[in-house]
């Protein structure tokens, strides 16, 4: 029995369709990937350098060689936790994305503030409100997709860390309440 062109024709559309769908899911998710890595240039911009190389550290402090695979990874699982909020259709979805770029955007802030400015004072009072976004970020996506609230939960825990190293070297070296404004 010979199929109708007509069925022919459908079924060919609804694969250029499918086609499309998945090529436009791809397209955002390099979207989202190329924000983390926009906010990681931007960090890695003000390198550690002989200021940073004279602080008092504590005896705990993570080498170097860490930093880098650490935050390939967390940035990897926000650019997933972030796509998988934008695909969700929900209608709550731009609201907690406003949240995820807030951080984003405090994350790369962090970077200018203590190894750009040489202020680890301004540096630790910025990340405190990095973790808030974190918090609220995680907490606006698990009403969307639990699982993308999940994935940021890496990112909380190494910058809750990050925020006790970052207090720690500002105390050794002579932090202060003058040193957060002056």
């Amino acid at each position: 029995m010979p199929i109708p062109a007509d069925s022919v024709s459908m079924g060919l559309v609804s694969n250029c369709g499918r086609a499309t769908g998945v090529l436009l899911r791809i397209l955002s998710l390099l979207a989202f990937l190329a924000l983390v890595v926009l906010t990681a240039a931007f960090g890695a911009m003000f390198g550690t350098g002989e200021w940073y190389q004279a602080l008092e550290k504590p005896t705990w402090n993570p080498p170097a060689w860490l930093f880098g695979p650490v935050w390939s990874t967390l940035y990897v699982l926000m650019a997933i936790a972030g796509w998988l909020v934008w695909h969700s259709g929900h209608p709550l979805r731009l609201v907690a994305l406003r949240w995820w770029l807030l951080q984003l955007v405090l994350n790369g802030a962090w970077s200018w503030l203590f190894f750009g400015l040489h202020r680890p004072g301004w540096a630790l009072a910025e990340m405190t409100a990095l973790l808030a976004a974190i918090v609220l970020t995680a907490v606006r996506f698990h009403r969307i997709r639990p699982v993308a609230a999940w994935l940021l939960a890496p990112y909380l825990l190494w910058v809750g860390f990050a925020w006790f190293l970052n207090f720690t070297i500002w105390r050794l070296n002579g932090g202060g309440l003058a040193s957060l404004i002056g």
